[in-house]
């Protein structure tokens, strides 16, 4: 069971602090705060460690070192009142349970849906894991979502490093992942994610939290209200979920979202009952390596999320699929109750070679960063 959430260590301006190992949280003059307690075990006997990074403008952040996961995000809004916005679980119980759809976590090797799972590579035959049907998705059976990553805390971050062996789920070669949690003074939760490979193989690693701007437990309601905007002129169509490799203008189509659109409207536009589609982001870098993405916001608290990265694509899925269960503090969540926004390379790219390649190779590091700014606007 959990220890609770760093209790008077998590508060900014306590001196003395000390972690769940008993070492000193890191405090300096950045003004974050970063503290660890423990979040229970994996059910393999393994010690899952929680992390809370908090700023002074009221902005917390908590993962675990399982699966490298964000459990909670807490932002105020126009009125000051904080509440958490991403959704998840009290407990390991709900993220080791098959009703988790990857809340928060970190996904790899290769994020998304990759089919066919059988391909030659590199002069070699490959065969991924079909955990879904016949298809590989979210890294397999046991991908970097279900395994304890270590973990290292900073001044204002928390890192985190996986060493996926050779041959796991199907995939060549080994691959040492580190993925870097920061909080800054400005509310920006900025993720660095970065492998080595010791031979070619595919890497394509998104983070999956699942966010509602109105709240955790807000729901479907609450969501849709939500204005919603995306930096893409292009998509990459789908057939059965698989990206088939065309690349489709979203002018005309319910994927236009350049001009913001409130998400119970754009619903309308589209034959599906949501997004769930990779975004061909635009070109439109304003500091070196961000290009603006999507922005969320939420009319009735005043909170706004923008999301920045310097990957190509963008994957919204409004939770289309959810079925309903309970998360935090017995929360109804179900379908259209969260939404994510996941930084990635074109899906299904190892099969699609007019795509961006995925393949990296020993001596150039896969890099990736995207960045989650949270902001109010008083109307």
């Amino acid at each position: 069971m959990s220890l609770g959430s760093c209790s008077m260590s998590s508060i900014p301006g306590n001196d003395e602090k000390k972690s769940s190992t008993g070492l000193p949280a890191k405090k300096m003059d950045l003004g974050i705060d970063v503290c660890e307690d423990t979040f229970g075990d994996d059910g393999q006997g393994h010690l899952v460690r929680r992390f809370t990074l908090t700023n002074e403008h009221r902005m917390s952040v908590q993962v675990i070192n399982y699966g490298a996961t964000i459990t909670c995000i807490k932002v105020p809004d126009k009125r000051g009142n904080v509440d958490d916005v991403v959704l998840g679980f009290d407990d390991m119980s709900g993220y080791l349970s098959s009703q988790n759809p990857y809340f928060g976590a970190t996904i790899g090797r290769v994020t998304n849906r990759t089919f066919p799972t059988d391909f030659l590579f590199n002069g070699q035959h490959v065969s991924l894991s079909k955990n879904v049907g016949g298809v590989h998705l979210h890294g397999g059976f046991r991908g970097f979502d279900k395994v304890i990553w270590d973990a290292f805390m900073g001044p204002d971050r928390v890192t985190m490093t996986y060493l996926s062996p050779d041959g796991e789920e199907g995939y060549p070669g080994a691959v040492l992942t580190t993925v870097t949690f920061q909080l800054t003074p400005d509310n920006r939760l900025i993720i660095g994610i970065r492998a080595s490979v010791t031979r070619p193989t595919p890497v394509n690693i998104t983070n999956h939290a699942y966010f509602n701007l109105a709240g955790h437990a807000s729901g479907a309601q609450g969501l849709l209200t939500q204005v919603l905007s995306v930096n893409a002129d292009k998509y990459t169509p789908l057939e059965n979920f698989i990206a088939t490799g065309e690349i489709r203008e979203v002018a005309g189509s319910g994927y236009d979202l350049r001009i913001p659109k409130q998400l119970a409207e754009a619903f309308k536009e589209l034959d599906t009952d949501g997004y769930d589609i990779n975004f061909c982001l635009n070109n439109s870098i304003v500091q070196p390596g961000f290009n603006f993405a999507a922005r969320l916001f939420d009319p009735e608290s005043g909170r706004y999320l923008e999301v920045h990265t310097d990957q190509p694509g963008l994957q919204v899925y409004t939770s289309n699929g959810m079925p309903a269960f309970n998360g935090k503090r017995d929360a109804a969540y179900g379908k259209h109750t969260g939404i994510c926004f996941e930084t990635q390379n074109y899906p299904n790219a190892v099969n699609i070679e007019t795509f961006p390649s995925i393949i990296v190779k020993p001596g150039t590091d896969y890099v990736h960063y995207v960045a989650y700014s949270f902001g109010t606007v008083a109307h």
